[in-house]
């Protein structure tokens, strides 16, 4: 720009003013780069084309049962390689606090999860043990957990047949890890058989809640995906099949509306923000009034004056802002390292940066509008005379 060092030196006139703002600015960009990571993390990955594996639940809401016979049906879809199934266990151990990612799985479950180490003897172990649960690495840190421990665990859910209350017993017959760190998420669950659930469970039996597929091809998901769920199609059980991703995005969206929290946050993070870099402007305009009747004096035309406090909004806005970003990029990856996981973040998203730099553009010429409009309007002898 032309005029770029009239704008920055009228920008730090007042420095500690201008690095107080600057400062409000970095913080709520800074929380929004965070949150709208955390939202996309949760929220991407709808597309079925190109997924190697498929989960499959009921139409109506994962929490609806599906009939465990539909697996022979699934796995007989050309395309398909491997069928596994699951449903949610809700355990809790010692204290409500600690809430358990937990799920009865069938046999060949982890047969579908090559990123999962079990070592061997573990594994058999495993399947040789009525009551046993393999946890991840994490999990069991956690609490302290070794193989051949007997753990209780109660469900909010499903309350024993063995036990008469919710509580059930397992013995820990493996550890699992996984092989790539930006799997770790993983480590923080739990697995047991799903006949010991099916048989010990008071409520029904034969159900499960989501199938997991392995797809042969995975450019061919769409075509799966769509034939897996015309097996069901206007009966009493119709699936919906999409990617993991989509999946857990569902699975959060039960428990938090993170677009929502996201959306109700930030619109109060930046309408306070607008009333502050509004004033800052205003006031900004309002003690230079002399110097641009001067500018005007000297040559400068309306439209030039119009622009340079256009262009200040948007340079504060832009300054501040991409330093917030900047800072959310170095926090992501040691905030996904911290969850254990649990938030899968790998970097800062493309869309989160473009919506960032607009939403600085935007907020910059809505604050800078109207002392930019006065400005323009000046009249050169009011101003030199302080009317």
């Amino acid at each position: 720009m032309k005029y770029f060092h009239l704008v920055w030196a009228a920008l730090f006139r007042r420095k500690t003013r201008t690095i107080l703002t600057l400062m409000s600015i970095i913080a709520a960009f800074l929380l929004f780069g965070l949150l709208d990571s955390v939202r996309v993390a949760f929220t991407a990955g709808n597309n079925v084309a190109g997924a190697g594996r498929l989960v499959v639940t009921s139409r109506m809401s994962m929490q609806q049962a599906l009939p465990e016979s539909l697996g022979a049906r699934i796995a007989n879809v050309q395309g398909v390689s491997a069928v596994a199934y699951a449903n949610w266990f809700a355990g809790v151990y010692q204290d409500p606090k600690n809430q358990l990612i937990s799920f009865a799985v069938s046999p060949n479950y982890l047969d579908l999860y090559p990123e999962l180490v079990l070592p061997a003897d573990q594994r058999k172990a495993w399947e040789q043990t009525r009551t046993g649960a393999i946890v991840g690495a994490a999990l069991a840190k956690r609490f302290g957990w070794k193989v051949g421990d007997k753990i209780p665990v109660q469900s909010t859910i499903w309350p024993s047949k063995s036990s008469g209350n919710n509580t059930w017993t397992f013995d820990i017959a493996g550890i699992f890890r996984a092989k790539d760190r930006k799997d770790a998420g993983n480590e923080q669950m739990m697995m047991f058989h799903w006949k010991y659930f099916d048989e010990n469970n008071r409520f029904g039996s034969g159900e499960v809640h989501w199938y997991v597929v392995k797809v042969a091809d995975p450019s061919r998901a769409d075509a799966v995906a769509r034939e897996i769920d015309a097996i069901s199609a206007n009966s009493d059980h119709e699936t919906r099949t999409q990617t993991e991703q989509a999946f857990q995005a569902s699975f959060i969206k039960q428990l938090i509306n993170i677009g929502f929290v996201v959306a109700a946050i930030m619109g109060a993070v930046f309408f306070t923000l607008l009333l502050l870099t509004g004033n800052t402007m205003m006031q900004a305009v309002r003690e230079r009034t002399g110097e641009l009747a001067v500018l005007k004096t000297i040559g400068f035309s309306s439209r030039s004056v119009l622009a340079m406090v256009l262009a200040e909004g948007v340079l504060m806005l832009l300054f501040g802002g991409l330093i917030g970003m900047a800072l959310v990029a170095l926090i992501v990856p040691g905030m996904a390292a911290a969850s254990g996981g649990m938030v899968p973040i790998h970097g800062v998203a493309g869309q989160t940066w473009a919506l960032g730099i607009a939403l600085m553009v935007l907020i910059g010429l809505i604050v800078g509008l109207v002392p930019a409009v006065r400005a323009m309007r000046l009249n050169i002898v009011d101003a030199l005379s302080g009317r």
